[in-house]
């Protein structure tokens, strides 16, 4: 059976989305820490501004779905997110394209923040007293990550604190059951939200175009550019019939508005 981390420091090669996602996130941290010396005077803090807060989104705060994810208040915390995302985004980009494993951590991280949003609104729809949490990190993705292994690789052994050996899809359940145990407690909203972000992720592995959504709409953009071009060719094409028909001749084309060139000794091409 195959084995990820064999020795305590085997991580998988720093590139691509990887390394875009893990310095992205290390970037945001360090600005977070010199952002008060710089503006001494904010009004709303950054972590609130650009944290995730249902009831700030409700009104009218539409980047922070998009935004809370790079805000990490914490050492400890930032250390074991970007290394867990080091790990688990690595280990997939060296099965799938860079494109893929970006697309899976966005559409998770968006997915928590849409579980979030959904279980407060309906908390207040209901009239159910919900102790709204506000949500930084990527844990969301994460979790979305590592779903995604469970389901595609749930035999992959790997090595919990870098010294138990244990199964992908049992590191997935594990992790699942304590999310659900929080439900009961007062962090339900954040428990919520990070399932909801591993169910995106899952969704996403099951539905999405296995090159990733950008390329997917890049092939779409590029086939509705090939389609005007053919278009337009076959307009063309009818123009020149016409032409040509009152020239007294006759050419003949294709459904893509090439011109099919007849036996030059055949005397009906030219009438």
């Amino acid at each position: 059976m195959p084995r990820i981390g064999s020795s305590p420091f085997s991580f998988p090669d720093f590139r691509g989305a990887t390394r875009r996602l893990v310095l992205i996130n290390l970037f945001a941290y360090f600005a977070l820490l010199v952002a008060p010396l710089l503006l001494p005077h904010l009004e709303v803090p950054l972590t609130d501004r650009f944290g995730f807060a249902p009831s700030y989104f409700l009104h009218g705060w539409f980047w922070q779905p998009f935004t809370y994810s790079f805000i990490h208040p914490t050492l400890i915390g930032t250390l074991f997110e970007l290394l867990s995302l080091w790990f688990l985004a690595g280990f997939l980009e060296n099965l799938h394209t860079s494109s893929w494993v970006a697309s899976l951590y966005a559409i998770s991280v968006l997915g928590t923040a849409a579980s979030a949003t959904a279980i407060y609104a309906a908390s207040g729809t209901l009239g159910y007293s919900l102790n709204e949490i506000a949500i930084y990190g990527c844990g969301g993705g994460i979790f979305g990550l590592l779903v995604a292994i469970g389901a595609l690789y749930g035999n992959m052994e790997f090595l919990l604190f870098f010294t138990i050996g244990i199964k992908a899809k049992y590191l997935v359940a594990v992790y699942a059951l304590i999310s659900i145990a929080m439900l009961f407690g007062p962090q339900k909203m954040y428990a919520f939200a990070q399932l909801g972000g591993a169910l995106a992720g899952l969704l996403y592995i099951q539905l999405a175009p296995r090159r990733g959504v950008s390329f997917a709409f890049s092939e779409q953009w590029f086939a509705l550019r090939n389609r005007y071009y053919r278009w337009k060719r076959r307009r063309a094409a009818r123009k020149f019939k016409v032409y040509m028909r009152s020239q007294g001749r006759t050419v003949r084309f294709d459904g893509n508005g090439k011109q099919i060139d007849d036996d030059p000794n055949d005397k009906k091409r030219w009438n």
